[in-house]
C-alpha cells in the first residue's frame, strides 16, 4: 500500500466556495483515473450540462489555478485542484461511513445522502467525524478516504472478472453507487472483506458463477466488473 500526498496553493483551495465548483472538481480527478487529459465533452456527459456551460466553467476554473486547459486537448487538476478535489472526496467518504456506523443508514443509501451533504459540511465537521470514527482509512465501498491534506492510500486491485479461475481473492472496493445494485450485492454477500472464487467467467455477456465464503452464486458480468479484489 503507497500514500501519495497532494499539496497547492491556499489561495487557490479557497476559491472553491460553491457546490457547482466541487462537482466539476471532483468529477475530473474521477476521471483523470482513467486518462491524464479530460475532454470537455466527457466532462459534459459526466455532470449532466451543455458543452457551452462546461467550458465556461472550465475557463473559470484555469484562471483561478485550478485546472489547466488546454484547446482541443482537454483539462486537467493543478497541484491546488488536485488537493481541493480530495477534500471533497474525502467528505464524502467520510460522511458515508459516518451515516452507517453512527445513524444506522445502509451501505446503498449514503451515497446521495453524502452528495447532498458533501457542500454544506465544513472542514472542521469533517474532522470531528474522522476522529469519531477513528480515523478511517475506508468508506463504506472499500474507497480510500484521504486525509486533510490531501494523503491517499493506495494499493494494486484486480476486477473480479479478470481473477483468474479458482484463485481467492478478497472483496476490496466497489464502485458501484446505484442503490438497486448495491442491495443486489449486499444480498450476496459481495461486500468489502469478502472472500471470493471466481468458478466460470461465462460467457462475454453472461454471468460469473462464483463462490462467495463458500457458497455458490451468480452474477451479471456488469456488476462484476464494478467490483475489485484482492489476492488472499
Amino acid at each position: 500500500m503507497k500514500f501519495q500526498a497532494r499539496s497547492g496553493s491556499a489561495k487557490a483551495v479557497e476559491a472553491v466556495h460553491s457546490g457547482a465548483v466541487e462537482d466539476y472538481l471532483k468529477a475530473v480527478y474521477k476521471l483523470q483515473q482513467a486518462t491524464p487529459s479530460v475532454s470537455t465533452t466527457v466532462l459534459a456527459e459526466e455532470l449532466g450540462r451543455s458543452a457551452a456551460s462546461v467550458t465556461n466553467m472550465v475557463k473559470s476554473l484555469a484562471e483561478a489555478g485550478l485546472l489547466q486547459h488546454v484547446p482541443y486537448h482537454g483539462v486537467s487538476l493543478t497541484p491546488a485542484g488536485e488537493l481541493s478535489a480530495l477534500r471533497i472526496i474525502r467528505r464524502h467518504r467520510v460522511l458515508e461511513l459516518f451515516l452507517i456506523e453512527k445513524l444506522g443508514f445502509g451501505w446503498e443509501d449514503v451515497h446521495a445522502e453524502a452528495e447532498r451533504l458533501e457542500h454544506a459540511a465544513s472542514e472542521t465537521l469533517i474532522d470531528r467525524m474522522a476522529r469519531a470514527l477513528g480515523e478511517p482509512g475506508f468508506d463504506p465501498h472499500g474507497a480510500p478516504i484521504p486525509t486533510r491534506d490531501g494523503a491517499i492510500e493506495t494499493h494494486e486491485l484486480t476486477q473480479l472478472t479478470e481473477l483468474p479461475l479458482g484463485t481467492l481473492a478478497i472483496v476490496r472496493e466497489v464502485s458501484d453507487e446505484r442503490s438497486e445494485s448495491l442491495r443486489a450485492l449486499a444480498r450476496l454477500k459481495l461486500i468489502p472483506g469478502t472472500r471470493v472464487r471466481v468458478r466460470d467467467h461465462g460467457e462475454p455477456t453472461g454471468k460469473l458463477h462464483l463462490e462467495v465464503e463458500g457458497e455458490k452464486c451468480r452474477l451479471a458480468r456488469s456488476l462484476a466488473e464494478t467490483i475489485s479484489v484482492e489476492l488472499a
